[in-house]
């Protein structure tokens, strides 16, 4: 958990006019996870975050709460004043992958930047895989049928 604008146990930018400290503000993890996991799903050419296994039990997860987890596929070191991000994802074929990743770490520093006021030192994105439009889509009703016709 991070406790923003904290130097030498004084909270910056909590005290008032006499100079009376009114408190700290702290922000856990998660809720840069959260910031994080949705400014990367609002990126061009990105498909999905996480790897496999954690988009498989993360699917299930959101069947059986009825909720996603804005935060999957996303891991955070908070500080009193940074924060390291490392963000697994997925992208769509096609997307040029440097491209996309400067794209995410712009708008994933801005977002947390922006709403937290920590200071994002690094991005570390991992790119799992890319995402075939038609290929192991659960939408693809086609594709069952066809796999069994493969293996007969």
């Amino acid at each position: 958990m991070a406790i923003t604008g904290s130097v030498s146990g004084k909270a910056l930018g909590a005290n008032d006019e006499q100079g009376v400290t009114r408190g700290t503000t702290v922000i856990a993890d998660s809720v840069v996870s959260t910031i994080a996991g949705i400014a990367v799903r609002e990126t061009d050419g990105i498909h999905s975050l996480g790897g496999g296994a954690s988009r498989a039990v993360g699917a299930m997860k959101d069947r059986v709460s009825r909720s996603s987890d804005p935060g999957r596929g996303v891991k955070v070191e908070v500080g009193e004043k940074q924060t390291a991000i490392d963000v697994d994802v997925v992208v769509e074929y096609g997307t040029l992958i440097l491209e996309a990743a400067k794209k995410v770490r712009i708008h994933v520093t801005d977002a947390v930047e922006t709403m937290t006021g920590l200071e994002v030192v690094e991005i570390n994105i991992r790119v799992l895989d890319v995402h075939v439009p038609g290929v192991g889509d659960e939408d693809g009703g086609e594709e069952q049928p066809e796999k069994a016709r493969r293996v007969q």
